[in-house]
């Protein structure tokens, strides 16, 4: 049982959960997203007795924090005892792509020269990472919701602005991609 965990499975079974679970949280009236997690800890923490955003009753999002733990948990137990440990196959043109960026591809999800202790060495690296989060957390904020809320979410609601939302994050990742990183890099 365990060797058939550790297989790649197809792409269409994750569509089938996502929907499975969709369906559920519409069910029950709820709203899929992990920006609001952020949120909820921050009102746990105490938050609201300064800001009104955080002031809401948090216990009404314990559904999702459970979400939240399940996820990292998962995460955790499939890259450490379920993953298949042979190197990722990229095409050649992504590793040449990598290289002329400055990364060293060594068959991993993440380059070293990010994402290592010895990373953590580098100013830039720091910088980068602590720019990249502040912009991850203003645009979820700004736009009402991460990611995955809009994209899974608010599209399975049909909801406009996350149609918005969602057109807005593929061109700021497109734009990224082609037009900053090789500027930062």
């Amino acid at each position: 049982m365990i060797e058939l965990i550790k297989q790649p499975w197809p792409w269409y079974f994750s569509g089938l959960m996502i929907v499975l679970i969709m369906l559920m949280l519409i069910f029950w009236g709820k709203s899929f997203g992990f920006s609001s997690n952020l949120r909820t800890i921050c009102t746990i923490a105490g938050a609201g007795k300064r800001n009104s955003f955080f002031n809401f009753d948090w216990k009404s999002q314990r559904w999702n924090l459970l979400f939240l733990v399940g996820a990292v948990l998962g995460g955790w137990l499939s890259a450490n005892f379920l993953s298949n440990p042979a190197a990722l196959d990229l095409s050649a043109a992504t590793v040449t792509d990598l290289k002329a960026l400055g990364f060293s591809f060594k068959g991993g999800l993440n380059p070293d020269e990010l994402f290592s202790v010895a990373a953590l060495s580098d100013p830039k690296v720091w910088l980068l990472l602590l720019v990249g989060g502040g912009l991850v957390g203003f645009g979820s904020r700004y736009a009402g919701g991460c990611t995955s809320g809009h994209a899974i979410s608010g599209l399975s609601n049909l909801q406009l602005p996350s149609l918005v939302a969602v057109v807005g994050f593929f061109i700021g990742g497109l734009i990224m991609t082609w037009g900053i990183m090789p500027l930062i890099f």
